[in-house]
């Protein structure tokens, strides 16, 4: 019994998130590529000796990219991770982690058996101490530094090809602030000079499964240093909203009141410092950022250009969206039309689904709104605000899934932009998830959200939504086939009576052409 409880311990305590894992951070994984590290539960790599997994060469896909990155072996981030690494742990069953020490989003249980479903709710639907608890541990994960993982500091190249490792300790919510950078930073080119039309993150298919995978690995990480497992992150509905309510000292920090650009020191969020804001500079250098202080977080929202962002997103811009069919067209980018993804991500009138970068809607709305740390992409996840903007940015995309309920073929599989190809690897996440993987529905991935499992009408219609469309489309048909059919039994029905008169009006009851062992094997499917 002590054996078993020690074992369920290290499952539950497990690292879970992406970067660099620290025990993968020396010269000798560098010099080797390879990232496999000993489960502590057996002592094996990867929990082989437990069938968790074990160390294998990554497969890479080999389907062709877009047009809009024109260099190759430029970037750290291509064919990612294969700079740093080409072996890591591939776990079996409902196992995951960077060592197959932890359970795949959804399961839980010593062996990984047991499923869950946890509810996401809107924040000002929390009590006041769930609330306070929020913040609380947002303020831990800021300043705890992170057991498992450390960030890079140089390129491969600055590391003399992994001879000289250049990495270094960073708090729990910081690694998150890092990684998001990391996955949308411009490519670095030698010199001054630089490639800015490149995002892993942003501007193309990925955007929505990278910020779900995103979102589940930084909640699973705030439930381990806590120690809290029920704890969800909470989410801010902006549809109509006329100003930040979120912004006050109550929930994430009201206005300075003397410079309207920083947070009210009632807050505790006004003493965070931000990293990774100063793009032009690492530029310059080229250099990566480093995670160093660069001054507190700056917020004034509504202050915005209103040429740019006149307004929040309303409902009808939402539910616009919603009713796109396409998930993602054309260049597959920021000039995307008639894409549900380019719509919510805001490059696109959520009026008529026409792309026009010269507006922010939707999701790019409120980061505009916001008017400060929250505006620029490489820092944005600075501001705690990004937190409840995308849990309610994923449930939008969740809605979008179960109305239309896509087959994981409508993700692209070739010629999308660099790194967001169905099967490419998620840029920086250890251990490796596949864009793919997340172009699920949510429950799947052990979590819902509380407005969308309420038996609202509106849940009802979106589940009869794809059916009747369906229906409408192929009505001609089946009106065409309804009278075909009559014809014919009319016809058939006129010649077989005769041949039952001449045999004396009986006939025999024939066998089923399908005995009933062979019927069970039959498998069929249907397409609309």
């Amino acid at each position: 019994m002590l054996l078993f409880a020690l074992g369920f311990l290290l499952v539950i305590l497990q690292p879970s998130t992406g970067q660099f894992p620290r025990v993968c951070a020396n010269v000798q994984s560098l010099l080797s590529k390879e990232c496999c590290p000993p489960w502590d539960g057996d002592g094996s790599p990867c929990g082989e000796l437990s069938s968790r997994g074990s160390c294998q060469n990554i497969l890479l896909s080999q389907a062709p990219l877009g047009p809009q990155f024109p260099f190759s072996g430029v970037d750290d981030r291509e064919e990612w991770p294969s700079v740093f690494y080409n072996r890591t742990c591939r776990c079996e069953g409902n196992f995951m982690g960077y060592n197959c020490g932890e359970c795949k989003f959804g399961f839980s249980g010593f062996n990984c058996t047991e499923r869950q479903v946890k509810t996401r709710r809107n924040i000002f639907q929390l009590t006041t101490s769930e609330k306070n608890k929020f913040l609380a541990y947002l303020n831990l994960a800021k300043n705890i530094p992170s057991q498992d993982y450390v960030i890079a500091t140089g390129t491969y190249t600055q590391m003399n090809n992994g001879s000289s490792p250049m990495f270094r300790d960073i708090n729990v919510y910081d690694l998150f602030v890092w990684m998001h950078y990391y996955a949308s930073r411009d490519t670095l080119l030698g010199g001054s000079n630089v490639w800015r039309d490149i995002d892993f993150a942003h501007e193309a298919p990925g955007f929505l499964p990278w910020h779900r995978a995103f979102l589940l690995m930084w909640e699973r990480q705030i439930q381990k240093i806590t120690g809290d497992e029920n704890f969800t992150i909470p989410y801010w509905d902006w549809r109509d909203a006329e100003d930040c309510v979120v912004c006050n000292d109550e929930y994430m920090g009201g206005r300075h009141p003397t410079n309207p650009n920083l947070l009210s020191p009632a807050s505790i969020f006004s003493s965070w410092q931000v990293i990774c804001t100063q793009s032009e500079e690492y530029n310059s250098q080229q250099a990566l950022c480093s995670a160093t202080s660069e001054g507190p977080i700056r917020r004034n929202p509504g202050n915005n250009d209103k040429s740019r962002t006149p307004r929040l997103p309303s409902s009808a811009d939402v539910e616009f969206c919603l009713s796109l069919t396409q998930y993602e067209s054309g260049p597959m980018d920021k000039m995307a039309n008639y894409s549900f993804r380019n719509t919510l991500e805001g490059f696109a009138d959520p009026q008529t689904a026409i792309s026009n970068p010269s507006q922010s809607s939707l999701h790019n709305a409120l980061h505009i709104y916001m008017n400060g740390s929250m505006s620029q992409v490489q820092g944005s996840a600075n501001d705690p605000i990004f937190v409840l903007h995308h849990a309610f940015v994923d449930s939008i995309f969740e809605r979008w899934l179960r109305r239309h309920r896509p087959m994981l073929e409508v993700y692209p599989a070739a010629n999308a932009p660099i790194g967001h190809n169905r099967e490419n690897y998620m840029v920086p996440f250890i251990p490796l998830y596949r864009n793919g993987e997340f172009f699920k529905p949510s429950r799947e991935l052990g979590y819902d959200y509380a407005y969308l499992q309420e038996p609202a009408l509106e849940s009802f219609q979106d589940f009869l939504t794809p059916y009747l469309q369906q229906a409408r489309q192929i009505w001609a048909w089946l009106v065409g086939a309804a009278v075909f059919g009559s014809v014919v039994t009319a016809v058939l029905t006129r010649h077989i009576r005769p041949c039952w008169k001449k045999k004396g009006g009986t006939s025999e009851i024939q066998p089923l052409l399908i005995e009933s062992e062979d019927y069970n094997n039959i498998s069929y499917q249907s397409n609309f």
